[in-house]
């Protein structure tokens, strides 16, 4: 991956959670706890999933950064959909998935061009170098803003 690919996949990584937050702007409780008929999440179980995913993909940036060949975890995201209260007000989820996803591209800004090759590996899918992680986030919170629209009917 050459730099112009890497800044345009951190300018889509810094954009997520405006595009979460404006899928998600005036929408009443009964819109955000609409199941879809395929019984997939609500809007509101997305939301407070990107949190979760975000705070897990800032601490796994971090130790790519600082640590050699660190083991990344995965976890259960449909158990932690069911036990973490996905039913609670959204704020806080919005608020720590913009400020998550703030502070890891200050920490992308600063990388010099060796740092980008470190890398771990992900308990489930191997080899998880930091390209491998912008590549996922830069895509995650576009890809649910559009899953909420969806189950919205608004896409």
């Amino acid at each position: 991956m050459d730099s112009a690919e890497r800044q345009l996949l951190i300018a889509m990584y810094v954009e997520g959670p405006s595009l979460v937050a404006n899928a998600v702007q005036g929408l009443s409780d009964w819109e955000l706890d609409r199941r879809p008929a395929d019984g997939s999440w609500t809007a509101r179980m997305v939301v407070h999933h990107l949190a979760d995913s975000e705070t897990m993909s800032a601490i796994r940036l971090r130790r790519l950064v600082a640590e050699d060949n660190p083991l990344i975890i995965g976890y259960d995201e449909e158990l932690w959909s069911k036990m973490v209260y996905y039913n609670r007000p959204i704020a806080g989820s919005l608020a720590a998935m913009r400020n998550a996803r703030e502070m890891s591209a200050e920490i992308l800004a600063c990388l010099g061009e060796d740092e980008w090759k470190r890398s771990g590996t992900h308990n489930e899918s191997g080899h998880y170098a930091i390209e491998t992680w912008l590549e996922i986030y830069a895509a995650h919170g576009r890809d649910h803003a559009n899953q909420i629209l969806q189950v919205l009917g608004r896409r």
